[in-house]
């Protein structure tokens, strides 16, 4: 009879990481195995039948978790090696099966240390297979994603179907700033708790897109669950969430989006546990502008009873609605534009400019916490640095009246001229910038729907 005991006991254990520790515990204690080597060594894994060492979740974290302990060495499975070996100032080694794990503490067998370079990570990432070159006509909402993508902001499409809204939103991440080391290392723990790192990977290079369905549960967007796992909402951070037909999606669900949205994460109370995960992305969504989707088409007449356009905008709530910085109308391509060559500039071309923009940004707010673009800026910071001389204020003060927008898109104009400013290369917000930003505030408008 063999009693293991996992101390401290008040803490919840769960998952298969326990079974090679605690079969390396036991032959330790027999005398089977060295015990000498498990001082400053952590041992993670799952075994199968036969001995070998089968893939973990959150191995990146444990890596990370066992340099803060001042651990030397980290036993990992192969499969997990590539995420572990990134961390510094730790020797990571991935034996294959049980058998090799013990002779290796034993001194018996030498392993080779696990080291992953991460820059040559960066280096080695693959051609995007979408770029922005591809969409033709639009240039307003191309336009629209550009200044969403260097501001940071929140963005809505509003057109009928066929419009283009998804392709064009499927091509966001290709103009978004490259991520970070950092960046990288905080998504790649999420994507390895949550099991989504493929055999060997060790790094998530390339910005996350999300789009789940319109049917998904709170849980699922959120996360949480028995055994607390990280939902859409948080596979999304340092990326983009898309959620197309934003109308069709469950009330509660779209509710659940006001924290993360305002506190960039999320905090899972539970009777037994709290867990928190970083949220920090970008909302996009996309919905037609009534049930028919025809409300704003050109040439196609909508079919909608009185009222239902407004009935249709109106599940998505006021609260929501003002986390959204950009309402983007989108009308269909004209044939004629549809035959003509691709345009010339590509989503490098475009990711230069937003480049620059960012950089403004990070050295206008390098003193201020928790904010590192536009859309994040409180109402204190936007009075700092979004001042307006007399003619932009002339000009929003009349837009404010004569457009009837509704007092919560002030604030939303400001950032965004702030960051149209940013795109032009100008420290003063200017009238036209100003005049830019009223385009992009639709659904605000008292006419909308009527």
């Amino acid at each position: 009879k063999i009693v293991i005991n996992l101390s401290p006991a008040d803490l919840r254990k769960e998952g298969t990481a326990y079974d090679l520790p605690i079969a390396v515990g036991i032959l330790a204690a027999s005398g089977q195995a060295s015990s000498e080597a498990l001082t400053d060594t952590l041992i993670m894994g799952e075994l199968s039948l036969d001995g070998s060492l089968m893939p973990i979740r959150g191995a990146l974290s444990i890596a990370i978790m066992a340099r803060k302990q001042g651990l030397k060495r980290l036993l990992i499975p192969p499969s997990n090696a590539g995420e572990a070996g990134i961390v510094r100032d730790i020797e990571v080694y991935a034996p294959k099966n049980l058998r090799q794990a013990v002779r290796f503490l034993g001194g018996q067998e030498p392993l080779e240390r696990v080291f992953i370079d991460a820059r040559a990570l960066f280096r080695e990432m693959p051609p995007q297979s979408l770029d922005m070159s591809e969409v033709k006509g639009q240039v307003h909402v191309k336009r629209a994603l550009e200044i969403a993508a260097a501001g940071g902001h929140n963005i809505l499409l509003i057109g009928p179907p066929g419009a283009g809204k998804t392709m064009m939103t499927r091509r966001l991440p290709t103009i978004l700033p490259p991520l970070t080391l950092e960046e990288a290392l905080e998504t790649t723990r999420i994507h390895s708790v949550a099991g989504l790192l493929r055999d060997h990977i060790g790094l998530v290079t390339q910005r996350p897109f999300r789009a789940p369905h319109h049917t998904i549960s709170d849980i699922a967007l959120v996360g949480g669950g028995a055994y607390p796992m990280p939902g859409e909402i948080s596979l999304a951070h340092n990326g983009v969430l898309f959620l197309d037909e934003l109308p069709e999606f469950k009330r509660q669900v779209l509710e659940v989006l006001r924290q993360p949205l305002e506190e960039h994460q999320i905090v899972i109370a539970r009777a037994r546990f709290r867990v928190e995960y970083p949220a920090r992305f970008m909302l996009v969504a996309a919905m037609n502008p009534c049930p028919c989707g025809y409300y704003t088409h050109p040439t196609r007449a909508c079919t909608c009873p009185p009222g239902a356009v407004q009935r249709y905008t109106a599940r998505i709530s006021g609260p929501l609605l003002d986390r959204i910085d950009l309402h983007i109308a989108v009308t269909p391509v004209e044939p004629h534009a549809l035959a003509e060559s691709p345009s010339r500039e590509t989503s490098q071309d475009i990711r230069v400019r937003i480049e620059k923009a960012r950089q403004r940004q990070a050295y206008r707010f390098g003193d201020i916490p928790s904010v590192y673009t536009n859309a994040q800026m409180p109402p204190k910071v936007v009075e700092e640095f979004c001042r307006l001389d007399d003619k932009s204020r002339h000009l929003l003060e009349n837009a404010m009246h004569r457009l009837q927008l509704s007092a919560r898109a002030y604030d939303r104009i400001l950032k965004v001229a702030r960051t149209i400013a940013d795109l032009a290369d100008s420290e003063e917000i200017r009238a036209e910038h100003v005049a830019e930003a009223l385009n992009y505030r639709t659904l605000d408008r008292g006419t909308w729907g009527l």
